[in-house]
């Protein structure tokens, strides 16, 4: 299938009939076409055959741009130049928006197609009607080849075109050979998870070779689903994958593949800032979508209909809890059959046959979630650990059921996360008759520190399945080696990190300043379109006040990532900043670390601080440290195309700020810069 309604050689298009073109167009729509479209199609036609009679080229209208689910009005290749066009017929001025709009589709040509990338891209918004504008040949601060998007009226745009070819280097390319092109993108979670709830193949919206990853691991855990289906099994797949490789997406694949087959699943996940954004996000693009079409849609129905397979999984553990038999003897959980009528449609765990659990390594364990239930709900002697009561909760089907847990290395950040070993040992020990499939990875230091065989050597049922490991990140797209060098500037391992991080410097910018003022005027200077920029810190970083930062004014994750630079919420406005516990299994297209004193090198090792009373006390206890070294390697790999490391220079005054003295930064500063990062002018 073609990317593309209409695709022609310029001579070609101006020597057809008009009505012939727009025939071809309304024939590829879908569905049926609006008045408004028509209209539009017919000026575009009209206009385009006009100002086009001196080129040659190619022309396509409505050019498919996956990641956003979105079609430019017309793609222009005259000299090897990539013109992407879009038209407001009739408007009568220039929106934001709109040029927000078209500059993104030249953004993710320029990224994402494999032909565009050694091109000159130019996106044009063209408001037929708008008053002339002058106009400034410029292209964006990070890349020479793609253009600031230009505007232009229908009495304009030959000239801009013109202006353009003037000042723009000749290449050839084939026009069919371009459009037909690899298209490999990388989009974000928010992105993907809006495509898929679309109804959009998972292999169409990511690269190539993330895509077919993740296809080839959707599908095994599908075919487990249908095996257990077939032959009332129970199991539980356990999927590994580098930072940005797409486990969420994996499982919201699974998810809503079930879902599409009326076959009940949930997706839940401990973390709600991911929960309660991607839920906003999709609940959104489905009222979008309906009133584009002419369908009426609240925002609080979308918001049900997304609730339905995406949960917090408290929500869910408690909705279970609801139905015990109370008090708890002798460590025995049971249903009681009067509140499971009473009870019976306030929840989904006698429903489901498939649960997936992001981030499974964040479960709480057995000492946490007793106290929690004692503290906040009046459950006594809880007996479980929160992965051994959710398999529980599965294997309470009769016939069958499937678990699966998506699991990241060397990401437990707080105090009570059981780590991947919790839920390995449940299946191995509670629930003898699942089958367990693992991912070799997930043997790994990173993951239950190594233990993992010692863990299932004793059980039968365990099977390695290569296709359970995300090898891919299609977050750092630019970069697939960040993951490797984060490693590595944590561990100090100064040499290779500095290999490791020329590999990739030239795609990917870690720039470093003392300076804060700097550091936002670079976010805003390279990022373009829609791309999504922000400030992010540690959770402990108590001393970034005197640069009007406190981390204990949390933002509302929700604006903050999903709001426009209009609204002072947003992390675009550049005041309220994200750490560790609101933007992991999130990201940015750009980010600004700012590295508080919490955190400080030393060839020795780490020197971990945690702020209390008024001073900086040491950190000691091997979990608080890992789970502080793991706070910086989420803050680290968080951005998607570049990011800028801002270590404040600390207090210099007489007498100094003894919370923010310069030799708590200095070490930290002198050592990033012999990484080979470069330092903001």
């Amino acid at each position: 299938m073609e990317r593309f309604y209409y695709g022609k050689d310029i001579k070609e298009f101006i020597a057809e009939d008009e009505s012939s073109v727009f025939g071809t167009l309304s024939y590829a729509e879908s569905f049926d076409t609006n008045r408004d479209q028509k209209n539009a199609w017919n000026e575009e036609i009209g206009l385009l055959k006009s100002i086009l009679s001196d080129y040659e080229g190619s022309v396509f209208f409505e050019y498919s741009i996956p990641r956003l689910g979105r079609r430019a009005d017309v793609i222009i290749l005259i000299n090897g130049i990539v013109f992407c066009l879009e038209f407001k017929v009739g408007a009568e001025r220039f929106e934001a928006a709109d040029k927000e709009q078209v500059w993104d589709y030249a953004l993710d040509l320029k990224n994402f197609h494999e032909p565009t990338r050694d091109l000159f891209v130019v996106p044009i918004l063209v408001a037929t009607d708008a008053p002339t504008e002058l106009f400034e040949l410029k292209t964006c601060n990070y890349d020479e080849k793609v253009y600031v998007p230009l505007l232009a009226n229908a009495v304009s745009l030959k000239e801009v075109i013109k202006k353009v070819l003037d000042a723009t280097p000749v290449s050839r390319i084939d026009g069919m050979t371009w459009a037909r092109g690899r298209y490999s993108p990388t989009p974000t979670i928010i992105q993907a998870a809006s495509a898929l709830y679309a109804r959009h193949n998972v292999e169409n919206i990511t690269r190539c070779d993330a895509g077919e990853n993740l296809k080839i691991t959707t599908d095994f855990i599908l075919g487990v689903i249908e095996h257990a289906k077939a032959n009332n099994e129970k199991s539980i797949c356990f999927v590994t994958g580098v930072p940005g490789a797409g486990k969420t997406l994996v499982g919201l694949n699974v998810a809503m593949k079930q879902f599409e087959k009326k076959e009940p699943a949930v997706y839940l996940s401990g973390n709600k800032p991911l929960v309660d954004v991607l839920t906003e996000a999709l609940a959104r693009d489905k009222v979008k979508q309906e009133r584009e079409s002419g369908k009426k849609c609240t925002l609080t129905s979308a918001r049900r209909e997304v609730k339905s397979f995406i949960q917090i999984i408290h929500h869910y553990r408690d909705n279970t809890l609801a139905k015990l038999k109370m008090p708890i003897r002798d460590g025995n959980l049971e249903i009681d059959p009067a509140k499971l009528q009473k009870h019976k449609d306030d929840g989904y765990s006698e429903v489901e046959h498939v649960a997936i659990f992001d981030e499974a390594q964040r479960l709480w364990d057995q000492p946490h979630l007793s106290s929690w239930l004692a503290r906040k709900k009046s459950v006594q002697n809880f007996p479980m650990s929160e992965s051994e009561f959710l398999i529980w909760s599965l294997n309470l089907r009769p016939d069958w059921a499937v678990v699966v847990c998506l699991v990241g290395g060397g990401q437990e950040i707080n105090s009570g996360e059981a780590g991947i070993a919790e839920p390995i040992r449940a299946a191995n020990e509670r629930f003898p008759n699942w089958n367990v499939f693992i991912s070799p990875q997930l043997t790994a230091k990173e993951y239950a520190e190594g233990n993992v065989n010692a863990i299932v050597a004793k059980n039968p049922n365990v099977k390695k399945e290569n296709s359970l490991h995300l090898a891919t990140s299609m977050r750092s797209f630019r970069a697939e080696n960040l993951s490797n060098f984060v490693g590595q500037l944590l561990d100090r391992d100064a040499t290779a990190a500095k290999i490791t991080y020329a590999e990739f410097c030239a795609n990917y910018p870690i720039m470093l300043t003392r300076d804060l003022a700097k550091a936002k005027s670079w976010l805003r200077k390279v990022s373009g379109g829609a791309e999504r920029y922000g400030m992010i810190c540690s959770s402990q970083a108590f001393r970034l006040r005197p640069l009007a930062i406190d981390v204990r004014a949390k933002p509302n994750i929700v604006d903050w990532f999903l709001d426009d630079i209009t609204d002072i919420r947003s992390s675009l406005f550049l005041e309220d900043v994200a750490t560790e516990f609101d933007i992991q299994g999130l990201e940015l297209d750009w980010s600004c670390l700012i590295w508080d004193g919490d955190f400080q090198y030393s060839p020795a090792k780490w020197i971990q601080k945690d702020f209390s009373g008024g001073k900086w006390k040491n950190i000691n206890a091997p979990e608080r440290r890992a789970f502080q070294l793991n706070a910086y390697r989420v803050l680290l790999t968080r951005a998607r195309k570049g990011m800028i490391i801002c270590v404040p220079e600390g207090d210099k005054g007489h007498p100094p700020d003894d919370t923010r003295r310069p030799e708590f930064y200095d070490a930290t500063y002198e050592y990033l810069c012999s990484l080979g990062l470069k330092v903001l002018d």
